[in-house]
């Protein structure tokens, strides 16, 4: 057993960063593999053992040698955190910076920062995207620390770090540094990251600072969901009420955000009705601080001993609660499971209250295992408690399952198998698979070869593993993902290379493309394309309540009812968005419904310029921009400006306003009187401007022509505005005669001008823009037959 040892002994010029003085004795026997050696490292050792120091150690032997450190957060909330928490490496001369999706990237910060942190998810978007000049900085990563690499066993996002790590493995060979909870197959990790005995270590709960009891509780079950759930509530208070008397703290876990406050207000009133003394009223500062929160449910709660915590929040009240709590003013603390994956937040008891939630994607699922652990892995807090207590309350058909899972652990399994072929496709898309030996080589750089090979009676394949693979890159043959020729070598073709770009399932990328073959021949609708995102194989699993079946039929009407519930339930929710007017009944699954909606609208539109042309795709377009802002049809142009957002472009189409062309000839005066401010009114104008504007000038068309005779006439097509790619279509009588898409400047189209046997031809010109969620421009001339 290796004695502890001094921070300023082992990393004397980063003493700073650490915020104590003495490593514990689970970090002390890790600093040789980590500090002495550069070989992969992965460390399994139980919740508030210490963990994120092996973090920073690694970092800091990366930043002496002049190197670039990555660190893998499973959260983007715990990116955040990093940020604040590691300013003291900005303090000692290295920059942090934090990438993920919901920021701006700043492409020079990337590429000179010393620590970079980031989630799976970004991390794979950046690897895909690593020969571009504005990700190419993810090749020049040294070190990357994982942080939960249990993660891999998470049905959703397993996949995703699994890929992503070998994906980057394969650009540029990094240190890796994985860091996990208690799991039996550590081993399993250690082979897939080469890892040597001398740096694979498995601390068990003897190193855990404070010592865990943990139970399974069940509870009476009626046939009413709404008061069983208050019936566990009651368990879970029971179990935290003995704590809470002595002046410690329990942290219960609910399914939802919404649980959250609901259970706190009922908590307050609860241990009110049981006399229990908790509380802070007395506290003159705590009382004035809470004043300043945003959530006025919590700014009364808190006062009370009692509050919640959830992703909803701002980041204000969130800092506040963590704050309140860890300092002991908080006794009894509501949250989802957000808090379980990284923020320091232990208490001495903690209760699952629930283990099953609803998903919008999926309906109702088993809380995931590692959730569960991780969950109870907060129990006890080191300094305060001698004992951690955590207990699982659920329903008396569960309680072996979880007893098991208390007794036994976790093995982590690869989750890559159930989206291979996906993944497969997007490797070849971004050319780091180029031949069938590159397949080959690929497949053994995943932790699913690693797994399959230490069980193969679990994994089917066994040994069979290679020609699973085969037949998959057989099957992206056949569907027109991937081509091949005569030597081996494999390419992805335009659908193979879209479907990645949007992270779409192959089979909703075969939907979008059968759908754009269709808009090539005939025109497209809105309900064509809400139709093929709400039957997107990505909804599968979306089911309808019962109450939520009447908004369902009052959004749509007979439309859809030749679908499954849960898509026509997607359909409406993406209906009502349009309008701005999403029933009561849907809200709470719309905002997860709608966004990945968004993203597959995104995509379509995409699917529709490439196979279809711009004409196609700005019906797609549209559609996306009213789905997003709730805006009418006629006023959907309005959010082609910068600027003009749901609010604005509802309160500028009620003005009567409903197009840019309207907002230019309105003016500032006129955006004012509409209610916009002046210096928006002129930033809003000078956007405007930036759009294109289209004139059609059709020189000498007839009016007339004679029967059996035909012409040739120039029409000029013009854009005087800014630049941008459409397409001109000619149609006679509603039959297509020419179309050609183009980067719009000005464009000479020659129209032939036949006397037929209709006695009047109308002639329309069409302009449409892929990229601009613009109503097509068009202009009609008629010409009589005589």
């Amino acid at each position: 057993m290796a004695p502890t040892q001094a921070v300023a002994d082992a990393v004397p010029d980063f003493a700073d960063a650490f915020g104590f003085e003495t490593f514990n004795r689970m970090q002390s026997e890790t600093l040789p593999a980590i500090l002495e050696r550069d070989d992969n490292v992965v460390v399994s050792a139980p919740t508030a053992s210490g963990k994120t120091a092996l973090a920073e150690l690694a970092i800091c032997k990366t930043l002496a040698a002049g190197g670039t450190a990555l660190f893998l957060a499973p959260l983007r909330a715990l990116t955040n955190e990093k940020e604040s928490e590691w300013e003291r490496f900005e303090e000692m001369g290295y920059s942090v910076y934090v990438v993920t999706g919901e920021r701006d990237l700043n492409t020079r910060r990337a590429e000179r920062a010393d620590i970079l942190v980031m989630t799976p998810e970004k991390t794979d978007s950046a690897t895909r995207k690593h020969d571009s000049a504005r990700y190419s900085f993810i090749t020049d990563v040294d070190c990357c620390v994982i942080d939960e690499v249990h993660l891999l066993d998470s049905d959703k996002r397993g996949a995703v770090l699994e890929v992503t790590i070998s994906r980057l493995r394969r650009l540029c060979e990094p240190r890796i540094v994985a860091l996990s909870a208690t799991m039996p197959n550590v081993e399993d990790i250690a082979d897939w990251l080469d890892a040597p005995d001398a740096c694979t270590f498995q601390f068990g709960d003897d190193y855990r600072p404070v010592p865990l009891h943990a139970s399974v509780e069940t509870y009476a079950t009626g046939e009413n969901a709404f008061q069983n759930k208050y019936r566990r509530l009651y368990r879970a208070l029971d179990l935290a009420q003995p704590h809470i008397e002595e002046d410690g703290q329990s942290l219960v876990f609910v399914a939802s955000r919404q649980d959250t406050v609901r259970a706190a207000k009922k908590a307050r009133d609860v241990l009110a009705e049981r006399d229990i003394d908790i509380g802070a009223r007395g506290d003159y500062d705590l009382h004035t601080d809470a004043q300043d929160l945003r959530n006025d449910t919590l700014r009364q709660s808190v006062v009370d001993g009692v509050a919640f915590h959830h992703a909803g929040l701002s980041r204000e009240d969130k800092n506040a609660v963590e704050a309140w709590f860890k300092e002991g003013k908080i006794q009894l603390l509501f949250s989802t499971s957000t808090l379980a994956w990284g923020v320091n937040l232990p208490a001495r008891c903690v209760v699952i209250r629930d283990t099953k939630l609803h998903d919008p994607l999926e309906g109702e699922v088993d809380m995931s295992p590692l959730d569960v652990l991780q969950m109870l892995g907060r129990a006890g807090r080191p300094g305060y408690d001698d004992k951690g207590y955590a207990h699982v309350v659920c329903e008396g058909r569960d309680a072996e399952k979880y007893r098991r899972l208390l007794r036994e652990g976790k093995e982590i399994e690869s989750r890559l198998a159930a989206e291979l072929d996906s993944h497969l496709n997007a490797e070849i898309a971004l050319g780091t698979i180029r031949d069938l030996d590159d397949v080959m080589e690929w497949l053994q750089t995943t932790f699913y070869y690693v797994r399959a090979q230490s069980a193969p009676d679990q994994y089917r394949f066994g040994g069979k593993l290679r020609e699973r693979v085969r037949e998959t890159l057989q099957d992206l043959v056949a569907s027109g993902f991937v081509e091949t020729d005569d030597e081996l070598r494999v390419e992805g073709t335009p659908l193979g290379r879209l479907a990645s770009k949007f992270y779409l399932r192959l089979d909703t990328a075969e939907g979008f493309k059968t759908l754009a073959d269709r808009a090539a021949e005939e025109t497209l609708s809105d309900a064509d394309v809400l139709e093929a995102v709400a039957t997107a194989g990505e909804f599968d699993s979306v089911s309808a309540r019962r109450d939520e079946r009447d908004a369902v039929r009052a959004v749509l009407g007979p439309e859809g009812d030749d679908l499954d519930p849960g898509n026509r339930k997607v359909l409406a929710i993406l209906r009502a968005s349009m309008d701005g007017n999403t029933p009561s009944e849907l809200r709470s699954d719309a905002w997860v419904i709608r966004q990945n909606a968004l993203r597959m609208v995104a995509a379509l539109r995409e699917f529709l310029d490439r196979f279809a042309g711009p004409y196609a795709a700005n019906v797609a377009c549209r559609v996306e921009a009213r789905v997003e802002n709730g805006i009418s049809a006629d006023a959907v142009g309005l959010t082609a400006i910068d600027g003009i957002g749901k609010g604005r472009g509802v309160k500028l189409a009620e003005e009567g306003l409903q197009t840019p062309a309207d907002v230019l000839a309105a003016g500032v005066d006129g955006l004012v009187d509409a209610g916009l401010s002046e210096g928006l009114a002129e930033r809003v104008i000078e956007q405007a401007r930036d759009l294109p504007v289209v004139e059609v000038e059709w020189g000498e068309f007839p009016d007339r022509i004679a029967h059996g005779t035909s012409e040739m006439h120039d029409v000029t097509v013009k854009n005087t505005g800014g630049g941008a790619r459409g397409e001109v279509r000619v149609t006679v009588n509603g039959v297509e005669m020419s179309s050609e898409s183009r980067y719009l400047g000005e464009a000479t189209v020659p129209v032939g001008v036949f006397g037929a046997d209709a006695d009047e031809l109308t002639f329309r010109v069409e302009v449409a823009f892929a990229e601009l969620p613009l109503l097509p421009e068009s202009e009609t001339r008629t010409v009589a037959v005589e």
